[in-house]
């Protein structure tokens, strides 16, 4: 065994120091975000009751946002895992596919339910790196698109070579879609998040099966160039200059403020607009 394995991995095959390091503070952070609220939470308080210090918090993350990163990382490999019976155990059907992979997702999600909409409040900000559609966010989306890409590919239905592309972006938003009503959903165990599920599916699947037919040929390609040129990637994003993006937005340092350093996005553009009634004044 090399230096590397070594230090990823020791003899009983348990995960590095510095793994658990990170592993233990992104846990707490979970665990602090649901007892206390995503904003009221501090870098400092995520080390104290982690056991770190705060700079050794900041190694592994460099913000709160980076630990909300973090998180989209775990669930991303989490649901990746849960759903490998249902993309890989021979179903052929796609409504099946659709329906086992989105509720996959929710029974994945469902211990994180309680504190969702205080993530939601910061990831619906177009500005912020917690965006689904932010550059910041680009790996765990990537992911998640590559599970409907092999929704799609393992089903039956035969999908036009216009779409191949396409689709899974589009089930991804159609996910997206799922998360936000389930974000909100106060039904008992989320039941009927449950029950959009099993009446998506279908229509799901059906719609994908008529995409094919030509008479649907001129809707397809629209849909082919929307998605081109407005879904999000990180190369385009930062080509296109969104509106309200800081590419260089720096990492706190690990002594300053209060918190350590690690100021909330609200916190950031308050001041900001503070500064700015000040000098036109």
């Amino acid at each position: 065994m090399n230096d590397v394995t070594d230090e990823k991995q020791d003899r009983a095959g348990k995960p590095a120091k510095s793994e658990q390091t990170r592993t233990l503070i992104l846990e707490t952070a979970l665990r602090l975000f649901q007892e206390r609220g995503y904003d009221k939470t501090t870098m400092r308080a995520i080390a104290q009751e982690a056991g770190v210090s705060v700079g050794n918090a900041y190694y592994y993350f460099s913000s709160k946002e980076h630990l909300v990163q973090g998180f989209y990382d775990r669930i991303a490999e989490q649901h990746r895992a849960a759903v490998a019976e249902v993309l890989d155990g021979g179903e052929k059907d796609l409504a099946a596919r659709v329906r086992g992979v989105l509720l996959g997702w929710l029974d994945i999600a469902e211990p994180y339910h309680e504190f969702a909409s205080q993530f939601f409040k910061n990831a619906a900000d177009p500005d912020s790196p917690l965006s689904p559609f932010s550059p910041e966010s680009e790996g765990p989306r990537e992911a998640a698109i590559d599970v409907h890409r092999q929704v799609l590919s393992g089903a039956s239905v035969k999908v036009d070579p216009e779409l191949a592309d396409a689709l899974p972006r589009l089930l991804w938003l159609q996910q997206m879609g799922l998360v936000l009503f389930w974000v909100y959903d106060r039904s008992e165990g989320c039941a009927n998040s449950r029950r959009l599920v099993e009446r998506l599916a279908p229509v799901t699947a059906r719609a994908v099966s008529l995409s094919r037919f030509r008479i649907l040929r001129p809707l397809v390609q629209e849909t082919h160039e929307l998605l081109r040129d407005f879904m999000p990637t990180a190369a385009g994003m930062a080509a296109s200059g969104m509106p309200g993006r800081k590419a260089d937005r720096k990492a706190p340092a690990a002594d300053g403020g209060e918190d350590g350093g690690g100021r909330d996005p609200k916190e950031s553009r308050g001041r900001g607009r503070r500064r700015e009634r000040g000098t036109t004044a």
